[in-house]
């Protein structure tokens, strides 16, 4: 677990081939470097599934949203499936307002997502 200025990422596997990321408090221009930082940190490899569990997310700006997308795009390439959890409704909203729920996959809870991946 690491935490910086409000913000603590947790990448727990649940399995061999399926880890559940869990994010914390602000994301924002000043927090998002840790999401990135642990995100390349991960190796994905094919048929792998990858929850961002987005429960305890109290805010999220463009640079985060930019972040999650960045992660889609490299989740695809590496034909990793990726699914966010656990979403705040009105961070919900916003991803809607913005398309995002075309490119993303979003279930209720952390568990409905380990459950649609595994």
């Amino acid at each position: 677990m690491q935490q910086d200025n409000g913000l603590t990422v947790t990448l727990q596997p649940h399995s061999a081939r399926l880890h559940v990321l869990s994010v914390a408090g602000d994301l924002d221009h000043h927090t998002s470097p840790r999401l990135r930082d642990a995100l390349a940190e991960h190796t994905f490899s094919p048929g792998d599934g990858l929850v961002v569990d987005l429960s305890e997310l109290k805010f999220c700006d463009s640079t985060g949203i930019s972040i999650l997308i960045a992660a889609h795009q490299r989740a695809q390439e590496s034909d990793v499936a990726l699914a966010l959890a656990g979403l705040d409704p009105d961070i919900a909203h916003i991803f809607q307002i913005m398309g995002l729920d075309r490119l993303f996959a979003f279930y209720q809870t952390p568990e409905q997502a380990v459950a649609a991946l595994s």
